[in-house]
C-alpha cells in the first residue's frame, strides 16, 4: 500500500496545547505510517484534495464556514480524520485576549463528526488506559500507564468505544474510540497533553494502526 498523506493541524494560541511544542511529538508517535504536512493554516481544510487522513489537534474549533465544509464533505466522501486529545474540546474558544470563552454548546457539526466531545479535565496525572476492544487499531495494544491530561468526555451510543481510563478518582471515561461517518472514518483519542503519552511505546501503536484502519479501503 502507497504512504498515505495527511494533514496535521493545529495552533500556537494557547501556551497549551501548543502546536509547535506538540508537533514533533505528534509526528514522532505517527513515524512512517503516513506521509505528514503540518500546518496552522485553517483555510487548508477548506481544500484537502492530495490528502488521505486530517490529524486534528486544534483547541478551538472555530472554522469560517468554507473550512467546515471543506473538512466535513471531505470525510463524509470517504476521506479519514484522526482527532488528538484537544480536538475534542469543541466548547473553548479564543476570547481576543489569550484565554477562553466557553461555548454553551459544542459545535455541532464537529461534534457530530466526532461523536463525542470534552466536558472537563482534573490535573494531569499518571492513570491508566484499558484496552477493551479487539479491533484493528488495538491489535497488538497492551494496558498501558501514562501520563497525561485525563480527559472527561460525552460520547455518543454508536461509536465503538476501544479503550477506557482507569484512574484512582475518575469513572472509566473512553480514552479511544472509532466511528463511520458518510463514507469515511474517525478515531478520536484523548491522550497528547504531554510529549510522554506520545512517547509511550503502546500509545504510539495504537496511533499507527489508528493511520492504518482509518484510510483502508
Amino acid at each position: 500500500m502507497q504512504q498515505p498523506s495527511a494533514l496535521v493541524i493545529g495552533e500556537t494560541t494557547f501556551p497549551f496545547h501548543d502546536f509547535e511544542e506538540m508537533r514533533p511529538h505528534i509526528e514522532a508517535a505517527i513515524g512512517d505510517a503516513a506521509k505528514l504536512t503540518a500546518t496552522t493554516d485553517r483555510d487548508a481544510l477548506a481544500d484537502l484534495g492530495g490528502y488521505d487522513l486530517v490529524v486534528d489537534y486544534l483547541t478551538d474549533a472555530t472554522l469560517t464556514d468554507e473550512q467546515s465544509d471543506g473538512l466535513l464533505g471531505f470525510v463524509r466522501d470517504g476521506g479519514a480524520y484522526l482527532g488528538l486529545h484537544c480536538a475534542a474540546d469543541l466548547v473553548n474558544v479564543h476570547d481576543g485576549n489569550g484565554g477562553l470563552d466557553k461555548r454553551d454548546e459544542p459545535f455541532p457539526d464537529l461534534r457530530d463528526l466526532l461523536g463525542g466531545h470534552f466536558l472537563t479535565h482534573p490535573e494531569r496525572s499518571t492513570f491508566g488506559v484499558e484496552i477493551v476492544a479487539d479491533h484493528d487499531v488495538t491489535d497488538g495494544v497492551d494496558d498501558f500507564e501514562v501520563f497525561d491530561e485525563p480527559y472527561q468526555v460525552d460520547v455518543d451510543d454508536d461509536v465503538t468505544v476501544l479503550a477506557r481510563m482507569d484512574h484512582p478518582d475518575l469513572t472509566d471515561y473512553p480514552v479511544a474510540w472509532v466511528r463511520g461517518y458518510g463514507a469515511g472514518r474517525v478515531c478520536y483519542a484523548s491522550l497528547g497533553h504531554t510529549a510522554e503519552a506520545f512517547e509511550n511505546d503502546d500509545y504510539r501503536r495504537l496511533l499507527r494502526n489508528a493511520v492504518g484502519w482509518l484510510v483502508r479501503d
